[in-house]
């Protein structure tokens, strides 16, 4: 054997990132290794914060010094040895950018292909690709232009082509304000006729526009005059004598404007956050009908269709048309559409069109989007790192997805899965099972070996690996109907169904039936509706489970009420931060395009807090003591004795109801798994009152023992009368509900008609469908 050889393995000795601890763990290259274990038991930790994370500061220190002061500063991971490692890419799921310019065309490169061969074909012509693109301007210029070697010539009316309608800026939306939502045309002024937030009718906001003369604050809104109602909405800043004050004066819509609709939505109070929302209101822009481009820009076509009709088109249709063009001197380029537009649809993306928002994909969209440019590379003895590639997928879906792992492993790479679905964890060459539990009962290695030690192994995985949630021997009788009508957003094709209300429905499909689209689009949250999405929760380090979830301001007023203190002494981003770290516990020292060293604050030894407010106490800890708390612990210091505080106690339960008992109340946000920070997010939405729970896809994430804790919670929710609809692929979330709606048979124009409507057993009888198909499997029947 040749000596090169001999490098068969990436070694990893004593691992202590996060809760990893110690951990040592050898992994066969050019094989498929699957990470498992309860959520939070530091697969994510182990793949993602110590192999890949030290692949890439290696391959970074290969730059310049230049270029790395550009770079992001990547901490070496808390490990002794790492050994064997190959270049790292990694496919997590992280949201692609939100930007309202960004789309599915733009982040995987189509785009900019159609405008090339836009540019080349398109009748008539019109210009270079740039012509073509909604993120360039035509601009036209004159003056004097200055060469390279100081030349200088005359320009008149230069134009430079760009394809961005001028009207809604290359956005395809034009935002407005709903003035129902703003005003109350029925009320006077001095009624209450603003309904903006901090607007009283006696209050200091619209005292100004009491006093400024322009109208009658008595007369009711609708009987203004054009130049009154002008005056009070619209007028520009001026001065005006109020009460014998000068004063400046502006129109209710620029003021707000400036106060509210111009702010980050995250940033503002939850009161005016909701507004926002509300009075805020995008439509299609007139212009270009939300098609982003220029007349010019729309005029050119190929084969009948402009650059925007390719674009709207879903994938599969995009595919097609492409095949009509036969032209040799695009063959190239034609060819390169044509392997990404496959792509798509063998990664089951085929019902996407190429115009659809990137912020608006799911979670599961995104990744497998990231997974698009990796298909056919010619990279070879790589490793791709996937983080639950299998999230968002019908059972249906998921074999793709485990040939296209096997495709990439087979061709000579490293694969490394971390994974909940036992339909991918079967297809490993070798497993790594972590645990036993999850935050600081896990970070051990329970198992590492093949997939049928696994399963004759006595750890957690091991047991539920053919674990089935069976049938329900009866199911629930509603206690009335949801009428949904003539649905027809997006590819919904006029959906008629009653949701039954007071038990547990299942919404159902192949992805990208119209199951998102009938559930958020039909019955939008409001009141009496809590719905919790797959948006993800944003944190900086600073934020923590319990400043997320307010719990944090019942532990701060018992404490200031013990101590007879102010409550801002108790939080750490407020008086009582420690001067030292700002209340960060840790010093950040930048080194250039070295790597950034974090130092615990000597002055509060890492606890955040100034000595003085560490001296008071409460139940006999300190604030910082309380901070380290679990969850279980902190719900028993609570609930009883002379900590009792019953606002704090409610809220871990909850905490405890989804399975965080083991998360500490001060552990920083951005360390969460995607699993727990799901969680957190459903426990934080229990608390609303309401009548109806929508639930998207509340077992991504989730390693099967925690989906049955996740079943039982849905019970308690029906059982205390709510009703609960639940958009969900997991065949045990299936064969436990009441009810289930099915959309398909296909996805994209394919999809959104209901091919089935009952219980799982009669859909397990009939097995007339996809999902009917593979439930039937699942339960053994």
């Amino acid at each position: 054997m040749h000596a090169a050889d001999n490098h068969d393995l990436i070694r990893v000795q004593g691992a202590r990132v996060n809760n990893l601890r110690d951990i040592s763990v050898e992994l066969p290259k050019r094989r498929l290794t699957v990470f498992t274990g309860v959520s939070g038991s530091g697969k994510s930790s182990l793949v993602f914060g110590t192999i890949a994370a030290e692949s890439r500061r290696l391959i970074d220190e290969t730059y310049s010094t230049f270029v790395q002061v550009f770079m992001p500063n990547l901490p070496r991971p808390d490990v002794d040895v790492l050994e064997g490692l190959t270049t790292a890419i990694l496919v997590d799921q992280e949201r692609l950018g939100a930007n309202r310019r960004s789309t599915l065309g733009t982040v995987t490169d189509a785009n900019a292909m159609l405008r090339s061969l836009f540019s080349r074909l398109g009748k008539p012509y019109i210009g270079g690709p740039t012509a073509f693109s909604f993120n360039i301007p035509t601009t036209r210029a004159s003056g004097v232009m200055t060469g390279p070697k100081g030349e200088k010539k005359i320009v008149q009316d230069a134009v430079y082509l760009g394809g961005m309608c001028a009207e809604c800026e290359g956005r395809g939306t034009i935002s407005d304000l709903d003035l129902s939502v703003i005003i109350d045309e029925s009320k006077s002024l001095a009624d209450g006729a603003i309904l903006v937030p901090g607007y009283t009718a006696d209050g200091w906001m619209v005292a100004t526009f009491i006093a400024s003369g322009f109208f009658d604050p008595r007369k009711p809104i609708k009987d203004y005059s054009e130049k009154e109602r002008r005056d009070l909405l619209y007028k520009q800043t001026t001065k005006i004598k109020a009460k014998g004050i000068n004063v400046s004066y502006d129109g209710l819509i620029p003021k707000i404007r400036k106060s509210m609709f111009s702010k980050d939505v995250d940033s503002l109070q939850p009161h005016i956050k909701a507004f926002v929302e509300r009075a805020a209101v995008f439509k299609t822009c007139p212009a270009c009908d939300g098609s982003r481009l220029n007349e010019a820009a729309r005029s050119s076509k190929i084969n009948g269709l402009g650059i925007a009709d390719v674009c709207a088109l879903q994938v599969t249709d995009a595919a097609e048309w492409l095949r009509g063009i036969d032209d040799k001197g695009v063959a190239p380029l034609v060819d390169n559409l044509r392997h990404l537009f496959d792509s798509f649809v063998e990664i089951g993306l085929g019902y996407l069109s190429l115009d659809r928002p990137s912020g608006t994909l799911s979670g599961g969209e995104a990744q497998r989007t990231k997974m698009v440019r990796h298909i056919g590379s010619a990279l070879t003895d790589v490793t791709y790192v996937f983080d639950e590639p299998t999230v968002g997928l019908h059972p249906h879906d998921i074999q793709r997805m485990n040939n296209l792992l096997l495709e990439l492993r087979d061709k000579g790479n490293t694969v490394l899965v971390v994974e909940h679905k036992p339909e991918t964890i079967v297809i490993a060459d070798h497993v790594v099972d972590l645990g036993p539990g999850a935050g600081t009962g896990g970070g051990t290695v329970c198992f590492e070996g093949t997939i049928e030690g696994l399963k004759a192994s006595e750890t957690l995985t091991g047991r539920h690996l053919d674990h089935r949630t069976p049938l329900k021997d009866t199911v629930r009788t509603p206690t009335g109907t949801l009428e949904i009508r003539g649905a027809n957003s997006h590819n919904l094709q006029d959906v008629d169904v009653d949701v039954p209300l007071g038990v547990l429905c299942v919404v159902t499909g192949v992805a990208g039936s119209g199951k998102s689209s009938l559930v958020h689009g039909s019955i939008p949250a409001g009141a009496g509706v809590v719905s919790v999405d797959q948006a993800a929760i944003k944190g900086s380090r600073r934020s923590n489970p319990a400043t997320y979830t307010g719990l944090l301001e019942p532990i701060r007023t018992a404490f200031a009420k013990a101590n007879g203190v102010k409550p801002a002494l108790f939080s750490a981003n407020s008086e009582g931060a420690c001067p030292t770290c700002n209340g960060n516990g840790m010093i950040y020292t930048e080194l250039g395009f070295m790597d950034t060293v974090a130092t615990p604050c000597e002055d509060c030894g890492g606890k955040r807090f100034q000595a003085a407010v560490l001296e008071l106490r409460f139940g006999g800890l300190n604030i910082a003591e309380v901070l380290d708390l679990p969850v279980a612990e902190a719900h028993a210091f609570f609930a009883e004795g002379n900590a009792k505080t019953p606002a704090a106690a409610s809220i871990l339960a909850r905490l405890q109801d989804v399975g965080l008992g083991y998360l500490k109340l001060g552990q920083p946000l951005p360390s969460l798994s995607g699993g727990e920070r799901q969680r957190l997010k459903l426990a934080t939405h229990m608390a609303e009152k309401g009548g109806t729970y929508v639930l998207d896809e509340p077992t991504s994430g989730l390693h099967p023992a925690d989906v049955e804790r996740l079943l039982g919670l849905l019970d308690r929710l029906v059982e205390s009368g709510k009703s609960v609809i639940v958009i969900a692929h997991h065949q045990a979330v299936m064969a436990h509900a009441d009810w289930i709606i099915d959309l398909g048979p296909g996805a994209g124009h394919d999809g959104g008609r209901i091919v089935f409507e009952g219980t799982p057993a009669d859909l397990v009888a009939a097995r007339s469908t996809l999902t009917g198909e593979h439930l039937a499997a699942y339960v053994g029947s």
